[in-house]
């Protein structure tokens, strides 16, 4: 089984016109990113249809839906709405995370709480440097909390500390993950782009302990890393904790590709030298037993 814990949809209003879109709602930091009005465009914008028959192309047999890092929290209801919406109809393809903005204090919680009751079986993806959040603050302290309790997973976008500078590139704290990490033990935390390589650090002895409960999703893996980075990682944390996510429909390869596909980047995976047990753990495994029951009772 394959499942990409890390895909991002959108329906065709936001298609359409996106920079209109997210100007209407306040939401700039998503437009630097989706739709810059300067250099490359990385973004894709299929619709549902289109999702589920690339997924049939490559042999991903579910996908996880994540939210955005929103900066209001009206605009985390509408995406949440849509995720309800596309789960429904697709139960047996088809995730979806819930979205939040932290700083909405006890309506964030009650907003996740409202997601999960109608299908949604995470939260994320969140940004502390985007939505202005600090791993201190009541709201966000009240968010995890609630997510412990529902026995749902979250997941943080985090960014790499060094490396080539673009538009909407924020600086993320690696202590502040460790922090949290620490702090909450039993929360399932999901830190997305190999964790802005936060797995290399868990070699430090203080930091190692407080990372059983830590898995690293894959998302953007080829725009950032050489794919050397899935045999340095497993070797390191072993491959239980490494999540097979692309972040479609970002195009991945954008010197070869025109449009986004799940098939270029699995080709990739299978020839970075890893064991079948690994790249099953890798591709599917982990996130079954990541969900749990939700994997089991589709929601």
């Amino acid at each position: 089984m394959i499942i990409d814990c890390h895909v991002h949809l959108y329906p065709p209003e936001v298609a359409a016109d996106p920079r209109g879109w997210s100007a209407s709602r306040g939401e700039r930091h998503w437009a630097e990113l989706a739709a810059p009005l300067s250099g490359a465009r990385l973004q894709g914008w299929p619709d549902v249809d289109t999702l589920l028959a690339d997924m049939d192309a490559a042999g991903v047999e579910q996908a996880v839906l994540l939210g955005w890092y929103w900066e209001n929290q009206n605009t985390c209801i509408e995406q949440n709405d849509w995720h309800i919406d596309w789960v429904k109809r697709h139960p047996d393809r088809l995730r979806a995370f819930a979205t939040v903005q932290p700083g909405a204090g006890a309506a964030a919680a009650e907003e996740l709480q409202r997601a999960v009751e109608s299908g949604l079986c995470g939260l994320g993806e969140l940004s502390p440097a985007a939505q202005g959040f600090s791993m201190e603050d009541p709201g966000w302290i009240a968010l995890v909390e609630r997510a412990v309790s529902l026995d749902v997973p979250v997941n943080l976008h985090v960014n790499e500390p060094v490396g080539r500078r673009y538009s909407g590139r924020l600086q993320d704290s690696l202590d502040d993950m460790v922090g949290l990490a620490g702090r909450f033990p039993d929360l399932k935390l999901i830190l997305a782009h190999w964790g802005g390589l936060l797995p290399f650090f868990e070699l430090n002895r203080w930091v190692g302990p407080r990372m059983r409960n830590v898995y690293y999703d894959t998302a953007a893996s080829p725009l950032l890393y050489d794919k050397q980075i899935f045999r340095a990682v497993i070797d390191r944390i072993g491959p239980e904790r490494v999540l097979y996510g692309s972040d479609y429909p970002l195009r991945l390869y954008p010197k070869e590709q025109q449009e986004p596909d799940f098939g270029r980047f699995l080709e990739e995976i299978d020839s970075a030298g890893l064991a079948e047990t690994e790249k099953r753990l890798m591709l599917g495994e982990n996130m079954v037993r990541l969900l749990g029951r939700q994997s089991r009772d589709g929601g």
